[in-house]
């Protein structure tokens, strides 16, 4: 059998992936979204992923975490963002538009406005239709990803951007962790030496892409209609380390939703072994 892993279908993983064939990474590569991801590595259908911090802290014994890598944000990240119609303040009592792919950048939003801005009474709902089309219509709406990059370009009038990376930071003072390179521990005692090439493979993937930034700046933005300069510089501004900092983050997101009700407990936090 070979090693399967998971692949976010958003541009942020791109220094992870871009080159990481050629960096000699020959197992299978499975994309979607956070949500998906995270089923499908909870029930093994993959068996490693840069996958959902919040899917850790709910699973976390039956997971070990790649030591060195993360997909993170040391203030804003530009693709995780809360559009409203007025300030923060006066989101109490509405209703805010979410499209269910992330439950990390979700309960994180939940945090940021129990935990830090006092509010307790708004409620979240996947709508039927698109956010997109609520955001349109003067809904306030929280989106990720690609789709939040693209939302930010096409913001109506008058509303404010809230980049939920910039808030933690202005907060915390501290790294926020969307997302972690998860292995399931089955994988672990399956494939111990291909992960350990793994973990090599993707550190020397993410020094490809950041020598290359600019070229492949520039082929992404052929497929995605993405200016390449924005693409640059918004991999520039993406953390892909996970320093005691970023732990330090983590440990206190874990803890916060712990507190209010999100997280069951706080999780320890277990590494590969092998490293």
């Amino acid at each position: 059998m070979t090693l399967r892993i998971g692949r976010i279908a958003y541009l942020n993983v791109a220094p992870y992936f871009h080159f990481l064939r050629e960096e000699g990474f020959s197992g299978e590569i499975v994309s979607g979204v956070p949500s998906e991801l995270n089923t499908m590595l909870a029930g093994g259908a993959i068996d490693a992923c840069p996958s959902s911090s919040f899917e850790y802290g709910v699973h976390s014994a039956d997971y070990y975490l790649l030591p060195g890598h993360s997909i993170s944000s040391i203030g804003p990240v530009h693709s995780v963002l809360l559009f409203t119609p007025g300030t923060l303040s006066e989101l109490s009592g509405s209703e805010i538009a979410i499209t269910g792919e992330s439950a990390t950048s979700i309960n994180l939003l939940k945090i940021l406005l129990r935990e830090f801005c006092g509010i307790e009474d708004v409620s979240f709902k996947v709508p039927d239709g698109s956010v997109e089309e609520l955001l349109s219509a003067g809904r306030s709406a929280l989106l990720i990803g690609d789709r939040a990059l693209s939302a930010a370009r096409n913001c109506p009038a008058g509303f404010q951007i809230n980049d939920l990376g910039a808030l933690w930071y202005h907060f915390t003072g501290l790294p926020f962790v969307f997302a972690l390179w998860i292995l399931r521990r089955a994988a672990v005692d399956a494939f111990p030496e291909e992960i350990r090439r793994l973990a090599t493979q993707l550190h020397e993937s993410r020094r490809h892409a950041f020598r290359c930034l600019h070229e492949m700046a520039a082929e992404l933005s052929a497929r995605t209609g993405f200016a390449a300069q924005q693409l640059e510089a918004y991999w520039r501004g993406m953390s892909y380390e996970l320093t005691e900092g970023h732990v330090e983050g983590l440990r206190l997101y874990f803890t916060l939703c712990h507190k209010h009700g999100l997280l069951a407990e706080v999780p320890d936090f277990y590494f590969f072994p092998a490293l």
